[in-house]
């Protein structure tokens, strides 16, 4: 949820963002989040809202803010998009007039957070949208994992067939300094029925399991649970994900 993702807010790259990242094993989880708590949902930095209105075809009351208005063009344009209440706004800045059961960040939003002043920033925003006893959930690679190393143009080439702009090859390349967490990425799509070619640039944050639960603590959030993959397993050093759901402490 920052301006350092110009590919989010880049009309084209919005336009085929759904093409390359498809429905997940991470949706299913907040997806079941939301059926288990029922009540009002926030998806916070929402995208092109493929999860928002799935959730709203269950029967929930949903709102989908994002500060990209390249990505919710797309979200307003989808199928039930009418169903859900559509904010711009970064999670900084918002302030809604509801109270909501449920907030998540899903698509590794929270890594768009690239200080910890945006962190809190942003976790004292939820803190005061939950309703007593809500929940926030949300995910963030483990750095340990080290991710970055195997975003490559190599091992990261792949192909679709969009029905818009025919096929498209899409690759990255990250670079990451150590020092500070930050991984510079250069996404690269070609067109390959036109020719075109784009790069977009985008930059996220690895911090720490603990690093992650002492910004929770000073905002005053308390860890309901920590998972290390989609399956709930719990979280471990080594676990690719960390995947909180928390509640306020008051």
């Amino acid at each position: 949820m920052s301006s350092a993702n110009q590919v989010f807010e880049d009309h084209d790259s919005a336009a085929i963002y759904d093409c390359f990242n498809r429905w997940s094993a991470g949706d299913d989880f907040y997806r079941d989040l939301a059926r288990e708590r029922g009540g009002r949902v926030l998806d916070l930095g929402c995208g092109t809202g493929m999860l928002a209105c799935r959730i709203t075809a269950d029967g929930l009351d949903v709102v989908g803010v994002d500060p990209a208005e390249a990505m919710l063009r797309v979200a307003r344009a989808r199928p039930g998009a009418d169903k859900v209440t559509w904010v711009t706004s970064n999670g900084q800045g918002m302030d809604l007039a509801q109270r909501f059961d449920l907030i998540y960040m899903t698509g590794h939003a929270f890594q768009a957070l690239l200080t910890d002043a945006d962190v809190l920033a942003v976790l004292a925003n939820v803190v005061r949208h939950l309703v007593p006893g809500g929940r926030f959930a949300f995910e963030t690679r483990n750095p340990v994992a080290q991710a970055w190393l195997r975003w490559t143009p190599e091992q990261t080439r792949s192909t679709v067939d969009s029905p818009e702009h025919g096929r498209i090859e899409q690759c990255f390349d990250a670079v990451a300094d150590g020092d500070t967490g930050l991984v510079h990425i250069a996404q690269q799509d070609r067109y390959l029925d036109t020719g075109v070619q784009r790069v977009g640039h985008s930059r996220i944050r690895f911090i720490s399991h603990d690093h992650v639960a002492g910004l929770m603590a000073r905002a005053g959030l308390t860890t309901v649970a920590c998972y290390g993959d989609w399956d709930r397993r719990p979280f471990s050093p080594t676990s690719r994900e960390i995947i909180v759901v928390a509640t306020s402490a008051g």
